[in-house]
């Protein structure tokens, strides 16, 4: 209801001020009368509706009443009324030029008022008045007046201007009369009648439907003030609650009346309640001429073309609107769909078995990002291009902000998007780690069958041997001998218990790393420690045997002892030595290969000292040889506390010198192949550090140009333009350095310590840049819109550029709060902290205490411009309909284009009220429900 009486008074003073520019044109000269004021005036009659005067002369309403009777005018209480009612009546006029009457028979006798009353009330210039202050000069301004009101069609009859002059109160009362017939009354028209008899029939038309109202004339039937109430609440329901008024307070109902008229409606207090009540008959002339402003005030209403023509604009917009929603909710539901199809494909991390298996998949991977991926990437951007654009052009025609239908938000989109890239990342994270992961297993499951075979050979006949029961038959020295060929076979035993350690070891982390052959290994595994325990516990058996038998053997040759001790820990050294120099190795730097290098060439140093050890320990051997030969001993006599012979010795010495050189190769090999891979580093690292800048320099060219970009719209549209061109030019480069990237992948290279650019991180700042320069266009796109739907000129455009530029003091494309109050200060804005308040929750919905340059604009858009509103639809529709609640398919289609017709039946609910009729439909829901503020 506010808005409504808003609009009303909106509604006035644009026509007053179209009304003065028509008076400022046809009047170039000022009137000068005698009280002092300047006067440019023509009819803007009762909210802006101009009296088209059509002279009827013989009109029986230009003529004095028949009924005149002056001696009725002697009645005190009638007299009184008139001289109220009539005064007020003219200075409802008079106070558009500026003045005012008082007395009645007084004010009028120079005749300089009563010509500006005319003046006002018709428009017309009357000629210029006489100067002097004597009679005759006020004789003569009244005589001009009079002569225009009979140059009208008005007969006067016995009103001359002397009895004007004398302040005679019945003839300026009669006169008075005569005016208000004439300019307001006769021009009332309704259903072929008009004057007092139309007024009546207009009046009783609009009480009709009111209980306790009975409009039969201009008299008793308005002393109980309800008929006045109702013809207010007919057009201004909420002005009055009709329903509470009592008949019987008649002065209550006839005060709320006239409170009512005189403060919503801009008709002055004409009479007094008191007066009215306790006169048996109310002067008939006071109450006309007080209902007819009632007619004026509310006969001005819009035509049915005009709120045709307002109908078919709203629907065209709403149904335009309708088509951006469903091919948002179509190209969303594609988008979405898409990405509900790979999202599970890249969260499924199914391991393979194979290096080649794994690779299939990262090359499938590679084709994801670079045939599948961008085409959706692009959709993505569209997609919130289309979205913001019509969430703009609701806006604009203050239409509720478009909600897509659950799931298809751009927020989910969004964060459907973000998932996408998450489960994305992880991917290719996986696909690298399991790569790392079979490569490693390969290495270990290599390495484990090398030493578990070694184990074995080791370990081969190691049980039957313990087992043994030889010291039986052997004298003292050969038990000795056993004994301490028993003590060796420990010290052996113990040096390889490092060798069973790392064995099982590798076979715990192989597992771990869910190895798939791991149930073999597991096997192999547990037959050695099970091998292992079983030597533990023969070897501990067969030292309790020897010991016992310790005592009968006392000889033992010192030399084989010393010989075994020396050349077991020897062997085992050389044993070490071999499963070194053909040890697996993995590396992935220059660094680390060149670090094996180095412990290569230590142990190639540390060769000239075991070859000493070696000629040391053959030499025990060889003094073995002279003393058995010196003492007669059998010369095939082997040593029993060692089954390793000098023979042995220098095979393993040979193989070891061999294996060397060999070690050598492959060093340098894999020395030559990182140089290739730190190669390729340095390709892409060249390359990235180029691209990397120039994406972060064109992101901040971006950023600057929506700033600092001057000129038309189309100007910027032009440059951003020409800067997304430049970048997709660029695009070439990206995909060479795509390319490298392969390649390294490819050769396993997978840390790069000349840049800090990886691919990831160049993939989302392109994502970025093209994303940001579209976003951009789309802005500069929205404010044209904007302008060219609000009317706005390219000046105001640059003004409202200018000052969000200068009051951006930190140039990051927002106004903070405080510079943004005192932008509002310096455009003339008076803020109290509400009325602050209350715009920063039109501009910054969010609380991101940030106001774009969009929300900026669109602001000062509403603060300059109008629009249509709901309650200008629904008067509209109201007009279409002749005042019913309710409008039928006839009407609809007898004042509608087929479309827009068409368009309200399937949309309009049916009409639900009691007085609704079959077919009815409720245009009321359905005017409220375009602009959101209801539930249809």
């Amino acid at each position: 209801m506010q808005n409504q009486t808003m609009q009303s008074q909106m509604m006035q003073s644009t026509t007053m001020m179209q009304n003065q520019t028509m008076q400022s044109q046809m009047m170039q000269t000022s009137i000068d009368y005698s009280n002092g004021y300047m006067m440019q005036t023509s009819v803007d009659y009762n909210n802006g509706y101009r009296m088209q005067m059509q002279e009827q002369q013989d009109n029986d309403y230009t003529i004095q009443e028949d009924e005149w009777d002056r001696d009725l005018l002697l009645d005190p209480a009638w007299e009184k009324q008139q001289r109220k009612t009539f005064t007020a009546w003219c200075n409802s006029h008079l106070r558009k030029a500026g003045t005012g009457i008082e007395n009645i028979e007084e004010d009028f006798r120079n005749g300089l008022k009563l010509m500006l009353l005319l003046e006002v009330i018709s428009g017309e210039r009357l000629p210029k008045p006489d100067r002097g202050k004597m009679r005759f000069h006020k004789i003569a301004n009244v005589n001009k007046a009079l002569e225009y009101i009979t140059s009208k069609g008005v007969k006067l009859v016995s009103i001359g201007a002397e009895e004007i002059v004398d302040g005679n109160i019945k003839m300026t009362l009669g006169m008075i009369w005569t005016i208000i017939l004439r300019f307001a009354i006769q021009d009332i028209s309704v259903e072929e009648t008009s004057a007092k008899e139309g007024l009546l029939l207009w009046c009783q038309r609009k009480t009709a439907p009111y209980r306790n109202v009975n409009v039969q004339n201009f008299h008793v039937n308005w002393k109980d003030g309800l008929a006045l109430c109702a013809l207010i609440h007919r057009h201004r329901p909420d002005l009055i609650d009709y329903a509470k008024l009592n008949k019987d307070d008649p002065l209550g109902n006839l005060n709320l009346a006239f409170e009512v008229a005189e403060k919503h409606l801009d008709i002055p207090k004409m009479l007094d309640a008191e007066d009215i009540i306790n006169t048996p008959k109310p002067d008939e002339r006071a109450i006309m001429t007080y209902v007819s402003c009632f007619y004026h005030a509310f006969a001005g209403a819009e035509q049915a073309e005009t709120a045709a023509n307002r109908i078919c604009k709203v629907l065209g917009v709403n149904q335009e609107n309708e088509n951006l929603m469903q091919e948002y909710e179509k190209l969303a539901s594609q988008l979405l769909e898409w990405i509900r199809r790979m999202t599970p494909w890249l969260e499924n991390k199914s391991p393979e078995t194979t290096m080649a298996a794994m690779r299939g998949k990262l090359e499938d991977f590679r084709d994801y990002r670079r045939q599948h991926k961008p085409p959706k990437v692009q959709e993505k951007c569209q997609l919130e291009i289309s979205f913001n654009t019509l969430q703009t052009k609701l806006r604009i025609s203050n239409r509720p902000a478009f909600m897509p239908s659950e799931g298809r938000m751009v927020s989910d989109i969004t964060s459907a998007w973000t998932g996408l890239e998450q489960a994305e990342k992880g991917y290719e994270e996986w696909l690298l780690s399991e790569i790392r992961r079979l490569e490693r297993l390969n290495h270990l499951a290599e390495k484990f069958q090398m030493k578990s075979t070694t184990h074995q050979d080791w370990s081969v006949g190691k049980d039957s041997v313990l087992s043994q029961k030889d010291y039986e038959s052997c004298s003292l020295t050969e038990v000795r001998a056993l004994l301490r060929k028993h003590e060796a076979f420990e010290s052996d035993l113990a040096a390889h218990q490092d060798r069973v350690e790392q064995i099982a070891a590798i076979a715990q982390e192989l597992n771990e790393l869910d190895y798939h052959a791991a149930s073999s290994i597991n096997e192999r595994c547990q037959g050695i420690c099970d091998q292992w325990d079983q030597l533990g516990t023969l070897t501990q058996k067969r030292r309790e045997n020897l010991e016992r038998t310790e005592k009968l053997l006392e000889t033992i040759d010192q030399l084989f002892l010393e010989f075994s001790k020396r050349s077991a820990p020897f062997n085992n050294w050389m044993e070490g030595a071999m499963e070194d120099l053909q040890d697996m190795f993995i590396v992935h730097t220059v660094d680390d290969i060149q670090s094996l290098i180095s412990a290569h060439d230590q142990f190639k140093a540390t060769l000239p000292e075991a070859d000493c050890e070696r000629q040391a320990i053959l030499s025990i051997y060889t003094e073995v040889q002279k003393i058995t030969q010196s003492y007669g001993i059998s010369p095939n006599l082997t040593n029993p506390y060692s089954d390793i012979t000098p023979a042995e010795i220098g095979l393993k010495w040979e193989k070891v010198k061999k294996l060397v050189p060999q070690r050598n190769t492959i060093l340098q090999e894999e020395l030559a192949r990182q140089h290739a891979n730190e190669r390729l580093r340095r390709q892409f690292a060249a390359q990235a550090n180029i691209i990397g800048p120039w994406i972060q320099t064109r992101m901040e060219e971006i950023g600057r140009s929506s700033v600092d970009i001057g000129g038309s719209l189309e100007d910027q549209m032009s440059q951003l333009k020409q800067f997304e061109q430049v970048i997709i030019n660029y695009k070439s480069n990206i995909d060479k350095l795509e390319g490298d990237h392969q390649h390294i992948q490819e050769f396993l290279v997978f840390d790069n310590k000349h840049t800090n650019y990886t691919m990831e991180h160049i993939r989302v700042c392109w994502e970025q840049l093209l994303t940001t320069i579209a976003r951009t266009i789309n802005e500069i796109e929205t404010q044209i819109l904007t302008r060219d739907a609000k009317g706005i000129s390219q000046q105001q455009m640059n003004e409202f550029r200018q000052s969000f530029t200068h009051f951006d003091r930190k140039k990051k494309g927002g106004m903070e709060t405080d510079d943004f109050r005192a932008c509002l200060i310096s455009m003339g804005y008076d803020l109290g902290e509400s009325e602050f308040a209350r715009i920063m929750s039109l501009v910054d919905p969010n609380g991101s205490n940030k106001v774009t340059f969009q929300s900026f604009v669109d602001f000062m858009t509403r603060e300059t411009s109008d629009s249509d509103t709901s309650e200008q639809v629904l008067a509209s529709f109201k007009i279409l309909a002749a005042d019913k609640p309710f409008i039928l398919l006839e009407e609809l289609r007898r004042e509608l284009p087929p479309e827009q017709a068409e368009y309200c039946i399937t949309r309009m609910p049916l009409y639900n009220g009691p007085d609704g009729v079959p077919g009815a439909l409720d245009y009321t829901a359905f005017s409220t429900a375009l602009y959101g503020e209801s539930d249809l």
